[in-house]
């Protein structure tokens, strides 16, 4: 397996591939962005950033804002193809960097009030998501092979608090809600990148014989571990000492955090391991051994003001602005040509019965109320690492009509969710948040202020 650190079978290129309509938005000769494009881009971001807080007020998102500049720039006189090494290399950077910084945020010594429930939603719902989305997939589209119901099901099973930011960190909603759907989006997207890839690699190696693939797989996973926890340990303590002898510039921090995940992620792929597992566990490693600079409670949400990942997580913002854009220019401006009943009946399945069951059977036992159930199982949106996967789904694999069935799925899930849940989250917050000050509910205020 390569995808960088995935699956080094897969061709990236597609060469041998005649490109059909949906896919003429990648050349295979080295082209360069034109400079129109560029500026466009780049005006998009300013003038979105300059205008962000009185947007998301009325749920107009970033996402929901940069996919369709991609669109528009796609079916506009814009040529907006990319060389394929470019796309490679934005979604490989901008994944490894988001799941580092999801970790990164994750302090585990506040999160002993919560470890249950987020341990619930991780290895109960997360599991049951995928094995109902992988069955769902071969009955709604049995032409499909195995491998490629695997990819849709683990594709679209992790969420994205971004695109819940109003609900997670709404101080209406109690500090601990905040917590449970913040940790379970910074985990289960780096606990679900493994299955996204074995299953590229399965699906670009549709009819190969590959009796060791399992034991490569598990393999490369071993080293993804522990090339990460190394990565992530060493950096951390290495700026503990720096910080404590004093020699460097509290300003760089940041800068030497934004090098980690890619430290550990190049490193794991030179030593043909998992690079996405690697930039993940580094991010848990280096979270759990470096000093916060500001005293924390149970009671205040995951996110940290700690200074020293503020340069990651902008670093990750705009490259995530450029992924949404390639979505909008790839698969969104063609979805035409990708769009089937069976990936829009799987995509309506993916936002409710296949989020929402597996988070309730999940929460059985735990004394939250049904209300609380059913919001944590509706704000599940999906966001960017859909969008990744997909894009590397694309250009690893030859185009077929099975393919174009997962990518319209993906992309038809992805457009309904940055537009639901990005205009449910403000008011379904303030009215949770409502029902908690007027009921409440002693479970769900443990470990909060309220």
């Amino acid at each position: 397996m390569s995808a960088a650190g995935s699956t080094s079978s897969v061709s990236w290129s597609g060469r041998g591939v005649a490109p059909t309509r949906w896919r003429t938005g990648f050349r295979q000769e080295h082209q360069q962005l034109s400079a129109s494009v560029i500026v466009v881009f780049s005006l998009v971001v300013v003038l979105y950033l300059s205008q962000s807080a009185r947007l998301n007020r009325v749920g107009i998102t970033a996402p929901l804002v940069f996919t369709v500049a991609g669109t528009l720039a796609a079916v506009t006189t814009f040529d907006t193809r990319v060389d394929a090494g470019v796309v490679r290399a934005l979604t490989e950077t901008t994944l490894a960097l988001v799941l580092f910084s999801d970790a990164s945020r994750i302090r585990l010594a506040q999160l002993r009030l919560d470890a249950a429930l987020c341990g619930r939603l991780l290895l109960i719902g997360l599991p049951l998501t995928l094995l109902l989305g992988f069955l769902s997939a071969r009955a709604l589209a049995p032409e499909i092979s195995v491998a490629l119901a695997l990819l849709l099901a683990s594709a679209l099973a992790p969420t994205d608090a971004g695109l819940g930011s109003a609900t997670v960190l709404n101080p209406a909603v109690p500090g601990r809600i905040q917590r449970l759907l913040n940790v379970e989006s910074g985990l289960n997207d780096g606990l679900v990148t493994p299955v996204v890839v074995f299953a590229i690699a399965a699906a670009g190696q549709a009819g190969a014989e590959q009796p060791d693939a399992v034991s490569a797989a598990l393999r490369e996973l071993a080293l993804g571990v522990g090339i990460g926890i190394a990565s992530g340990i060493a950096v951390a303590l290495l700026l503990r000492r720096a910080r404590r002898q004093s020699t460097i510039r509290v300003a760089l921090v940041p800068v030497a955090v934004v090098a980690t995940p890619l430290l550990a992620y190049y490193c794991a792929v030179a030593a043909h391991g998992n690079g996405f597992v690697a930039a993940f566990m580094a991010g848990l490693a280096f979270a759990s051994v470096r000093q916060p600079h500001h005293p924390t409670g149970p009671s205040l949400p995951v996110r940290t003001d700690d200074g020293d990942l503020v340069l990651a997580e902008g670093v990750s913002a705009f490259l995530g602005y450029a992924v949404w854009t390639l979505f909008g220019v790839v698969a969104v401006a063609h979805l035409d040509a990708l769009f089937t009943w069976q990936g829009l009946l799987f995509s309506v399945l993916s936002l409710t019965v296949l989020r929402m069951l597996p988070v309730a059977l999940a929460l059985l036992g735990t004394g939250l109320r049904p209300v609380t159930v059913g919001f944590v199982g509706w704000f599940g949106p999906r966001g960017l690492a859909s969008v990744v996967f997909a894009l590397i789904a694309v250009e690893s694999l030859p185009d077929t009509a099975g393919l174009r069935v997962v990518i319209g799925a993906i992309t038809t899930t992805v457009i309904l969710s940055v537009v639901l849940h990005g205009a449910t989250a403000g008011p379904w917050a303030a009215r949770y948040g409502r029902w908690v000050t007027r009921t409440k509910p002693p479970v769900e205020l443990v470990g909060s202020d309220a």
